[in-house]
């Protein structure tokens, strides 16, 4: 098997693993709850859920605890998509080839699905406690999670980034946005994954550095695909960047400095993964195929 059929055939995997954890769509509030799986279920490579996973079989995890945690790192990722997408942000109308979740369902729902997701996110992964009570590592991942998707992490790059629109930003201010905006949510799946699999404290460092240079090598991609790609490749409108005037890798390092850039982050990262005791050649090789994606 190819490793971009390999890689499907995981992502498979991993959508049934999400839909199982999906809440019902009944009750009076049944219209948010409709948006909230129409958002999740819209598409997606599902490469958090996956770096988590690849990353707990790595250090010798086999049981399903971390299923639910799959499912709300997918959650709080397709949370901050909803929001991304709003007028009040990057106003986009499709998003994975769909119209997105406002588009679909009004301003105030997607505003409110996006609320649902983020707190279903967490409802979802308190469920590993039903799957291994006594596992103490539960807690600890459950806090990486909650820092990596606030004001430390995801939501404090957002916030930083926002600001930054119609203003020169200098490289070391965008590389902390890209960091905790891009990087944040990587370096929690990867490090929730190997902390639930019982890594020691110097092997969560070297994951998080990893999941870290991994996340900065990622965003600088997406850069790049705004600026080379097609809407029909993507999937969502593409120059939205110079649209709503942010800066970008691109626009600091030009192109080829920018390609240059990720791919000697992304190889760094994958160093380091292999400078292991244990080695997943599965999860080496996603990494590496994150710098030739089109989309």
């Amino acid at each position: 098997m190819d490793m971009k059929a390999e890689i499907a055939a995981k992502a498979q995997q991993i959508e049934a693993v999400i839909a199982s954890y999906l809440p019902k769509e009944e009750g009076y509030q049944k219209t948010v709850i409709e948006a909230m799986n129409y958002s999740v279920l819209a598409g997606g490579k599902r490469l958090r859920p996956m770096l988590m996973w690849e990353t707990y079989r790595m250090f010798g995890g086999r049981s399903k605890v971390i299923e639910p945690f799959m499912a709300a790192i997918e959650m709080v990722h397709t949370y901050s998509l909803v929001h991304d997408d709003l007028p009040a942000m990057d106003n986009d109308e499709y998003r994975r080839g769909k119209k997105t979740t406002h588009a679909q369902y009004g301003e105030a729902m997607g505003i409110l699905a996006g609320d649902g997701l983020l707190n279903y996110a967490f409802e979802t992964a308190v469920k590993a406690f039903e799957i291994e009570p006594g596992n103490a590592n539960i807690g600890k991942a459950l806090q990486v999670l909650a820092r990596k998707a606030g004001i430390y992490g995801m939501l404090g790059g957002q916030c930083v980034d926002v600001e930054a629109e119609g203003k020169p930003v200098a490289e070391e201010r965008l590389e902390f946005i890209y960091r905790l905006k891009t990087g944040a949510l990587l370096e929690s799946a990867m490090l929730i994954g190997a902390i639930l699999a019982g890594a020691t404290k110097g092997e969560q460092r070297q994951v998080a550095q990893a999941a870290g240079e991994l996340g900065l090598a990622f965003q600088i991609q997406d850069d790049i695909l705004d600026v080379t790609s097609t809407t029909e490749i993507l999937g969502k409108p593409v120059g939205s960047d110079e649209k709503n005037c942010k800066a970008t890798w691109v626009t600091l390092r030009g192109i080829e400095g920018a390609k240059q850039d990720a791919e000697r982050l992304c190889k760094q990262s994958v160093k380091r993964m292999d400078s292991l005791v244990v080695r997943n050649e599965f999860l080496a090789n996603l990494m590496l195929e994150l710098m030739r994606r089109e989309k």
